[in-house]
């Protein structure tokens, strides 16, 4: 029982230190809008949208939202970026 309690405690605390920041989503979002188009690529909307999203967390896991559309997630130092073409 102890061992639970102290791995669990372990895991929140790794999740709390490695939730990825601000910088590490809008990284994310940039490269992957601009390698799923390369139009988009070469005309920098990543950048445009990884600057008018709005970095929120949670302590142990954060995400991004655009037009009130989440468009990253981030825990333990990952960030994901789910299909951006569907709602």
């Amino acid at each position: 029982m102890l061992k639970t309690v102290i791995i669990l405690l372990v895991g929140v605390a790794l999740a709390f230190v490695l939730n990825p920041g601000p910088e590490a989503h809008r990284d994310k979002l940039k490269s992957e809008i601009a390698a799923r188009n390369q139009l988009a690529g070469v005309l920098q909307i990543g950048a445009l949208a990884a600057f008018a999203s709005t970095y929120h967390t949670l302590g142990v896991a954060s995400y991004t939202t655009l037009n009130e559309r989440r468009v990253t997630f981030g825990a333990f130092g990952i960030v994901f970026v789910p299909d951006l073409g569907t709602n």
